[in-house]
């Protein structure tokens, strides 16, 4: 049976959320303080690049289950369930900032009703779901239901992760709010966990944390055999046979960037400072992170002899591929470096070009990899868009100053590049 659902954000997890939702057959309003967003929303134009979301917003609007609004109170009004999907950005001291999730429950709570759903979608640390119901009943919320439901969306593969989910995670104290927001994913085949708002918002923490640390360990691997002389592609591909480990998050790299693993391990590990329990092992994932971009940037400098004055291309700005977020992304950072260094440095990502260059006043963009290639001293592969995979690197090197690969993803094969006139490194390899 169709609900009414109201989305309080119109970013990354909020614009899947309810495109994904009317998809399943509710009706949707989701809402936003930004017009022109929500203007370009309304005709079909989504702000972001997300594999599937843009057909699937436009099949919302045209089946007139999928609206958009600028009044947060009027999506509340008009619905029993509503989610908060709004930006809760990383603090100094490592917290989540919980200020825009607090603006929501004030701007909801008039719009309320003794029957209406308060769900907790972005990412919020634990105690949560009480804190909104303490903010939206001060501000004149009665009778409200308030649950926690984590979002476990990937960049990327997000409208999939939606509609193919490993696991749902309600968390509330109120069995019956819990089992009314269930029904809301009647259709998509994937065990329910319900449990307690805090046990539900530590599954999201924890999950990314794990997932940051299996990177981190496999940086560290990496490393240690090129200390050593192993192949560390070869490595991690023997560990990930193995079905308590598995492949996925097990590549070496520059390092986990984008809006989630940086600022969850960070809050995570605050909360942990916070009740005063050790937590090492979290500790070390953030700090092998950090460092690692400074490997990639000292890789580049090895392969070159100095940074000043040298051209470097570089392949990939978002965080990972098939997204354009470049939040947090490591090449943004590598590419920081290298300009504060002296080198000139031209990049080019298929999506992410625009948002990273109004980071980096100093980068210049190529229209495409030839383009940005042309006259490099070195190549830096940043990001693993698939499109790098397949590029013809005899060509490209041809019009290069000197053939200097830094594989920084290890997605290229390296005899291939060796073949072509390429001093070819990569991570751990």
């Amino acid at each position: 049976m169709a609900s009414k659902i109201g989305v309080v954000g119109c970013g990354y997890v909020g614009l899947v959320t309810g495109a994904c939702f009317a998809s399943l057959g509710h009706d949707v309003l989701c809402a936003d303080i930004d017009a022109d967003r929500i203007e370009k929303l309304s005709k079909g134009f989504i702000p972001i690049f997300e594999p599937g979301l843009e057909e699937l917003v436009r099949e919302g609007i045209a089946s007139q289950r999928l609206r958009f609004t600028t009044s947060t109170r009027t999506a509340a009004e008009e619905s029993e369930y509503i989610f908060i999907c709004v930006q809760t950005p990383q603090l100094p001291d490592g917290n989540a900032n919980m200020s825009f999730v607090e603006d929501a429950a004030r701007e909801i709570a008039g719009g309320l009703s003794p029957r209406s759903i308060v769900i907790n979608k972005s990412t919020m640390p634990v105690g949560s779901v009480e804190r909104v119901r303490q903010v939206a009943e001060g501000a004149g919320a009665v009778e409200v239901h308030f649950v926690s439901n984590p979002e476990f969306l990937r960049e990327g593969s997000a409208v999939y992760d939606f509609l193919h989910p490993d696991r749902i995670v309600i968390g509330s104290d109120d069995p019956v709010a819990a089992g009314r927001v269930s029904q809301l994913y009647t259709g998509l085949h994937a065990p329910i966990l319900i449990t307690d708002a805090a046990s539900a918002e530590m599954i999201k923490y924890a999950s990314n944390a794990f997932l940051a640390m299996k990177i981190s360990f496999a940086n560290g691997i990496a490393n240690l055999c090129a200390a050593v002389g192993a192949d560390a592609a070869e490595v991690t591909l023997g560990m990930g046979y193995d079905r308590r480990i598995g492949f996925e998050f097990l590549k070496p790299g520059p390092g986990f960037g984008g809006s989630c693993f940086p600022k969850d391990s960070s809050a995570l590990l605050a909360l942990a400072r916070e009740q005063g329990v050790p937590f090492a092992l979290l500790d070390a994932t953030l700090e092998v992170n950090a460092s690692q971009i400074s490997r990639i940037v000292a890789m580049i400098e090895a392969s070159l002899g100095e940074l000043n004055g040298r051209r470097i291309g570089v392949l990939g700005l978002a965080f990972k591929a098939n997204t354009d977020d470049v939040r947090d992304s490591p090449a943004i950072e590598i590419c920081r470096r290298l300009l504060e260094s002296g080198a000139e440095v031209v990049a080019t990502d298929p999506a992410g070009s625009e948002r990273a260059a109004s980071l980096l006043p100093g980068l210049r963009l190529g229209p495409d990899p030839a383009s940005t290639a042309e006259g490099a001293d070195c190549l830096a592969l940043l990001t693993e868009w698939e499109d790098f995979r397949w590029l013809d690197y005899e060509a490209i090197g041809a019009t290069m100053a000197r053939k200097i690969m830094i594989d920084a993803r290890n997605l290229l094969d390296p005899a291939a590049l060796r073949r072509a006139g390429f001093d070819y490194y990569g991570i751990g390899r």
